[in-house]
């Protein structure tokens, strides 16, 4: 019964997640606000708590036997948690308690998931149930996204209760780009007209596309699973209009990962076409993608923010292309900054965390940057060991979870993928699950031995 209780708070994560964002900006529209919606939205962290404590009751009595990527897991947990209780002025950092709480369950998150995944244990049933069940959450996340690109206008949006969610509830700040709208609801060719990008239940591009990426690699890794099949048309299709370059590289990336894995040639054909033919997809967007407006107060800004950098290039392939040139500079930025304080700032000072509570933001966007200046150089090492530890473990007895894994911390170096609730919460857990299951030893027979 436990077992089945964890197993049951997995599948409900998986499925649930994708509907976070709309169902939040849904109730804060009806007036459900403040702390009666954050209640509300920690619905993800009471269901994770219940499948813990399912696992820990399924193993009471008895003592686990720890693998070394446990050990890991635990070393880098210890050490966010010694960096959240010693003084920020000690370290550097101006973040303040509630800062510190947010970035203490950000950074944790992964760990408990893989905890819960970890006392699962799947079997290769079980895995295979979870990969249809991702698929078809993921397919109808497509389709959903679809559909909004085309039919639902950017105007609905803005008067939706989507601004109130990200602005209001979360404290991020997009009035002046897109009317409270996050910036990558469209994107800009550089004329003033926007093209829409598929954001659908997520509310957000990114956060579809790396479920989207996770659902085509199960497609992949059982090519002759007929309902992962069909549903890869459209798995892709909502990709492409994600219009997202580095979610299709993490693709490559996970489809040569599974290459490895299954030593198999044909994903490494796959992987060629999907950078080729995603090239040329994002190349013709801005003539293909549904079109869009900005309102005056919009314009305005665009035309500002086109000012401050007059040697952007617009073209989507170029490394100096505004997205990809911000994200290098980010990334180099964020490495220097944990090199020269290797002793972090603490937690709470980096990412968007910092840019909720107001405080100057150290590094952001890379998971690694971000987690070298809130647990120091060391918390970002462990943080990499264990991940690298848990993904050998995964390609060896899950191609597909590992290579799903494999693009993600490939993501990881530009993109904040602990923080996309739907990957830490459920592709952890998974991760988690491919181990063998804990070598339970009675706590009384061992006290008897010794």
């Amino acid at each position: 019964m436990p077992r089945r209780i964890a197993l049951t708070a997995l599948a409900a994560l998986a499925i649930g997640l994708p509907l976070h964002n709309i169902a939040m900006a849904g109730l804060w529209d009806l007036g459900v606000r403040g702390s009666a919606l954050d209640a509300v939205a920690a619905w993800k962290e009471v269901l994770l708590l219940a499948g813990l404590a399912a696992v820990a009751w399924d193993l009471r009595g008895a003592r686990p036997t720890l693998a070394r990527v446990d050990l890991l897991a635990l070393a880098y947990a210890a050490v966010v948690l010694v960096w959240a209780v010693l003084p920020q002025d000690w370290l550097g950092g101006e973040a303040h308690a509630r800062g510190i709480l947010y970035a203490v369950r950000h950074d944790l998150t992964p760990v408990a998931a893989y905890v819960l995944g970890r006392g699962l244990a799947l079997s290769g049933r079980e895995v295979k149930r979870l990969a249809l069940l991702v698929g078809a959450s993921a397919a109808a996340v497509a389709a959903w996204g679809l559909v909004d690109v085309y039919a639902v206008s950017l105007d609905w949006w803005r008067h939706s209760g989507a601004p109130g969610w990200f602005g209001e509830q979360l404290g991020l700040d997009y009035k002046t780009s897109l009317s409270g709208l996050p910036e990558n609801f469209v994107y800009n060719p550089g004329n003033e007209e926007p093209v829409r990008r598929l954001v659908s239940t997520f509310l957000s591009p990114l956060a579809t596309a790396y479920m989207l990426v996770v659902a085509l690699l199960a497609a992949a890794a059982w090519p002759r699973a007929r309902a992962l099949a069909l549903l890869a048309p459209l798995l892709a299709a909502g990709l492409l209009f994600t219009d997202s370059r580095s979610a299709l590289a993490a693709l490559a990336v996970g489809l040569l990962a599974l290459a490895v894995a299954q030593r198999r040639l044909w994903p490494v054909a796959a992987a060629v076409l999907v950078l080729a033919g995603g090239a040329a997809f994002v190349k013709a967007y801005e003539h293909i993608g549904p079109r869009t407006s900005f309102t005056p107060s919009e314009l305005v800004f665009q035309r500002e923010n086109a000012a401050r950098n007059p040697g952007a290039a617009h073209d989507p392939l170029s490394a100096g292309e505004s997205s990809a040139s911000s994200h290098l500079r980010n990334l180099r930025d964020g490495i220097e900054t944990v090199l020269r304080h290797p002793q972090g700032y603490g937690p709470g000072n980096a990412g968007v965390t910092a840019f909720r509570t107001g405080v100057e933001l150290k590094a952001g966007e890379s998971t690694y940057t971000e987690l070298g200046v809130e647990a120091g150089l060391l918390g970002a090492l462990l943080f990499v060991a264990w991940s690298l530890a848990l993904l050998g473990a995964a390609l060896a007895r899950e191609p597909w979870i590992g290579a799903s894994l494999a693009a993600v911390l490939a993501l990881g170096l530009q993109t904040d993928v602990i923080g996309v609730h739907w990957l830490a919460f459920v592709l952890w857990a998974l991760a988690g699950s491919t181990l063998p299951a804990w070598r339970s030893i009675p706590a009384s027979t061992s006290a008897t031995s010794t």
